[in-house]
């Protein structure tokens, strides 16, 4: 049984209302170490997830017994989209939380030159997108392709993978995977 600690995680920070920010500084760890582990990209130890948890205060046994609840609403209007980004990239997220669920969908904005990094990304599950404007360069594994508006991409994303927005217009992009990873 696999137990989302990073979905988890984000909710209850979230339902606190604490940014992770917020929740680094109350709990002693870094605000990267937080971020890391929302992402599923870093498994706390009991140790260092109990230390953050002090930080809400909730202790281990609440975290590991709460159960969430399925999201009723159906609809989101432009402005309830929730963004999870960092400029110069943007992600708008289809929901508040993705605690629970099985697909993440997003709207994802490029400004030029913006770029998810020289590290490739590589999580677990699947990935999918469809360019609407711009042009986004896409990697994975040593192949690269600019994909342009009406353009495509699908991959298991355990390939690693970058996306960097190419020339001086911004990119959007809509993009759907699973399990949720931000």
């Amino acid at each position: 049984m696999s137990v989302d600690i990073g979905g988890r995680l984000r909710f209850v920070r979230s339902h606190h209302k604490l940014s992770q920010r917020e929740l680094a500084k109350r709990s002693g760890v870094t605000n990267s170490t937080i971020s890391l582990i929302e992402s599923n990209q870093m498994n706390p130890s009991v140790g260092a997830l109990k230390r953050i948890l002090d930080g809400i205060p909730m202790g281990l046994a609440e975290f590991f017994a709460i159960e969430p609840e399925r999201p009723r609403k159906a609809f989101y209007r432009a402005d309830e989209l929730t963004e999870i980004g960092k400029k110069p990239i943007s992600y708008l997220q289809v929901g508040d939380t993705m605690f629970g669920r099985a697909l993440q969908i997003l709207r994802e904005h490029y400004g030029p030159g913006g770029d998810t990094g020289r590290v490739p990304l590589v999580h677990d599950g699947e990935e999918g997108g469809i360019v609407i404007s711009g042009r986004l360069e896409v990697t994975v594994d040593a192949e690269r392709r600019i994909l342009g508006p009406g353009d495509a991409y699908y991959f298991e994303s355990r390939r690693p993978h970058r996306f960097r927005c190419i020339g001086n217009k911004p990119c959007e992009v809509i993009s759907a995977c699973t399990p949720p990873t931000f």
